[in-house]
C-alpha cells in the first residue's frame, strides 16, 4: 500500500512538470513516506529525518512527510521535526503538488483529513509506463480495531470505491498493457459490506471479465470475514490467482481472544481447509506476531502447531511492539524481549525449511510465469511470477516482459525458483 501511495505521488509531481531523480543527492524535493505499524519502521523513520536533516542543511531542498506517522502525530510532528516544510496523511496524498508549491512560496502546508475513498483520490499512476502488474485501491480504512494495530487510528474506518469506478480503472490499465493488478485494502472482505453495490466476490467476477487483463490478486483478508462465495471464486475465476494472503497471527485461542481477532483456531484451520479443497494447489502466505502481551510456551506452541498444519508458502513475522492509542499497549505481562526474539527466530527456521520443501517440491513441474522484467541477479534472466505468486528466473530476452511463459522448474531455492524455457 505504501508503494502504491508513492506511486501515486510520483504520478502526480510528474504530472504537475516535476522529475523524477535517479539519486537523493540530485533531488531539490525529497518526500517520506512512513509506517507506523511496528515500532520499528517507526525509529528508522525518525532516524533517516535526523540524516536528512543535516543534508538539508547544506543543500536547501524540500522535504515533505506524508503517511501513517505524519496522521498519527498531526501538528506534533513539526514541533520534533521543525525542519519539515510540509506533512500529509494517507488520505491527503492527492494535494501533494499543493503541498511542494506552497513549500515553494515559504508556506508550510499540512492536511490530517480523512476524504473517504472515492475517484478523485486514486489518480492512475503507470497508465503510460509500461507496468506490466499494478496496485489498484478498492478500499481504505478499518472497523476491526484488533488491540495491537494502529491502521483504524491512522487510516480511518472502511470506505470502499464503487465497483464501476474500480472497473473503469482496471479496464484502463489493462489497455495500457498491464496483465496483472493486485486490490488492495486494509480488508477486502469487508469491501462494500452492507452497501447497495457489488460485493468483493461481486467486484472479482466483475473484473474477471475486463479484456486484456490476464491476473488477479488481493490483498488483505481478515480470516473472520473470509466468506463461502469468496472462497468459491478460487479456481472458478480464470484470472484469479490461485494465491491468498490470509493473516492468523496467532494460533493460541486465548492470545487471539486479547488480540479481539474474532477467530479461533480451529476456525481458522477450517476455512484453510476449505480454500484448499476448493483449490487445491492454492498458495498461502500469512502474518505471526509473537511475544504478545501474556504469551506463554504453551500459547506460542500452537502457534508452531498451526504453522506446521498449513504449511504456509510464507510468513511475514514479527515480534510484538506495542503502538500508541491500542489497547494492547495497555496489557500488563510483557514477553521480555530476548524471549521473543527467540521465539521468532524459531518460528523463521521452520517456515523457512517448510519453503524450501514446497520450492524444491516443485522441481520438474511445468509452470505459467508472467514475466515482469530483467532479473536483478543477471543480465542474462528474466524474473516473473507463477499464479502462486512464487518468483521465478530464467534465461530470457527483453522482449518477453509483460509475456506469459511456460517454464520447467529445474531448482528450487530458499526464496525463488529456477527455471528453464521451451527455448533454451
Amino acid at each position: 500500500m505504501n508503494e502504491h501511495d508513492m506511486a501515486k505521488a510520483e504520478h502526480l509531481l510528474v504530472s504537475s512538470g516535476f522529475e523524477p531523480a535517479c539519486e537523493i543527492d540530485e533531488a531539490s524535493i525529497v518526500l517520506v513516506n512512513t509506517c507506523c505499524v511496528r515500532e520499528k519502521a517507526e525509529q528508522k523513520f525518525y532516524s533517516l529525518m535526523g540524516r536528512l536533516q543535516r543534508a538539508k542543511k547544506k543543500r536547501g531542498f524540500i522535504l515533505g512527510v506524508t503517511g501513517c506517522v505524519a496522521q498519527a502525530e498531526k501538528e506534533g510532528l513539526l514541533d520534533r521535526l521543525p525542519f519539515v516544510d510540509f506533512s500529509l496523511g494517507p488520505s491527503a496524498i492527492h494535494r501533494v503538488s499543493e503541498a511542494v508549491l506552497a513549500a515553494l512560496d515559504k508556506r508550510t502546508f499540512l492536511d490530517f483529513s480523512d476524504n473517504g475513498c472515492h475517484s478523485s483520490l486514486y489518480v492512475r499512476p503507470g497508465v503510460s509506463d509500461g507496468l506490466v502488474r499494478a496496485f489498484v485501491t478498492v478500499m481504505k480504512g478499518c472497523d476491526n480495531f484488533c488491540s495491537y494495530c494502529i491502521v483504524p487510528h491512522v487510516r480511518g474506518r472502511e470506505v470502499s470505491r464503487s465497483s464501476g469506478d474500480v472497473r473503469e480503472e482496471v479496464e484502463e490499465l489493462a489497455a495500457s498493457g498491464v496483465r496483472e493488478v493486485i486490490l488492495l485494502g486494509q480488508n477486502v472482505n469487508s469491501y462494500n459490506r452492507g452497501a447497495s453495490d457489488l460485493s468483493f466476490p461481486g467486484l472479482l467476477r466483475s473484473l474477471n471479465g475486463v479484456r486484456g487483463l490476464e491476473r488477479i490478486r488481493f490483498v488483505t483478508s481478515h480470516p473472520k470475514d473470509l466468506s463461502q462465495e469468496l472462497i468459491n471464486c478460487f479456481g472458478t475465476l480464470s484470472k484469479l490467482c490461485e494465491q491468498i494472503h490470509l493473516p492468523f497471527q496467532s494460533g493460541s485461542d486465548r492470545i487471539l481472544g486479547l488480540m479481539n481477532r474474532g477467530y479461533t483456531k480451529e476456525e481458522y484451520l477450517r476455512k484453510v481447509g476449505m480454500l484448499k479443497e476448493r483449490c487445491p494447489d492454492i498458495a498461502i502466505t500469512t502474518d505471526c506476531i509473537v511475544g504478545f502481551p501474556g504469551e506463554t510456551d504453551e500459547d506460542f506452541r500452537e502457534t508452531m502447531d498451526l504453522v506446521e498444519r498449513v504449511a504456509f508458502d510464507g510468513v511475514f513475522s514479527f515480534c510484538y511492539s506495542p503502538r500508541k492509542n491500542t489497547r494492547a499497549s495497555e496489557l500488563a505481562d510483557r514477553v521480555e524481549r530476548q524471549t521473543a526474539r527467540a521465539r521468532l527466530q524459531e518460528l523463521q527456521a521452520t517456515q523457512k525449511a517448510i519453503t524450501l520443501r514446497t520450492f524444491r517440491g516443485m522441481e520438474g513441474s511445468r509452470t505459467e510465469v508472467l514475466v515482469e522484467g530483467a532479473s536483478k541477479n543477471s543480465k542474462d534472466d528474466v524474473t516473473g511470477r507463477t499464479r502462486t505468486n512464487r518468483i521465478v528466473n530464467f534465461k530470457g530476452t527483453p522482449d518477453l516482459r509483460g509475456k506469459l511463459v511456460e517454464v520447467e522448474i529445474v531448482k528450487g531455492c530458499a526464496n525463488s525458483l529456477r527455471g528453464l524455457s521451451k527455448k533454451e
